[in-house]
């Protein structure tokens, strides 16, 4: 688990955010919990590799 957040902004036509969103539900899993995973899957397709720190106790939100 990563040791602080930090906010990542975008703009997406309100369709495609809308279709995201239901997807998401369906799927039992929040969007941040999606992008976080499409984003850790996309660094190491490209094999880049970043620090994570220590990971902390279980808070019951973490993502799978």
């Amino acid at each position: 688990m990563e040791r602080k957040t930090a906010r990542l902004t975008l703009l997406i036509d309100p369709d495609k955010k809308a279709a995201f969103e239901r997807l998401c539900a369906l799927q039992d899993r929040t969007p941040s919990q999606v992008v976080r995973q499409l984003i850790r899957d996309y660094l190491a397709q490209h094999g880049v590799s970043y620090a994570t720190g220590p990971a902390s106790a279980p808070t019951g939100s973490e993502d799978t």
